[in-house]
């Protein structure tokens, strides 16, 4: 077998190893980002619910709660404080 034959299939073996770990790291990519994706959800919504926690611990006070449900919590939790008082806003003036 010539050297420049041997030389061309190794190359060959290389880049077929290089071109498999780039698809596994693009196919990693894409199937992690919707657990992440999940997952700041889930920690947004968790911080959505503390703040309308502390919301209804203090609002109790004075008879105003907002119910703690996933959607408020989302809300809450998403948008931050600023989504705390549109839920709110939304109290007052829509749900009465």
């Amino acid at each position: 077998m010539p050297n420049w034959l041997s030389f061309s299939s190794d190359f060959n073996v290389i880049l077929a190893y290089i071109f498999g770990i780039i698809l596994i790291i693009l196919v990693a990519r894409v199937l992690l980002m919707p657990i992440r994706l999940i997952f700041r959800l889930v920690y947004n919504g968790l911080i959505g619910g503390i703040m309308l926690w502390i919301l209804n611990f203090i609002g109790g006070h004075i008879g105003f709660t907002i119910a703690i449900n996933p959607i408020t919590a989302l809300i809450a939790g998403f948008l931050g404080l600023p989504g705390v008082i549109l839920l709110i806003l939304f109290k007052i003036f829509i749900a009465g």
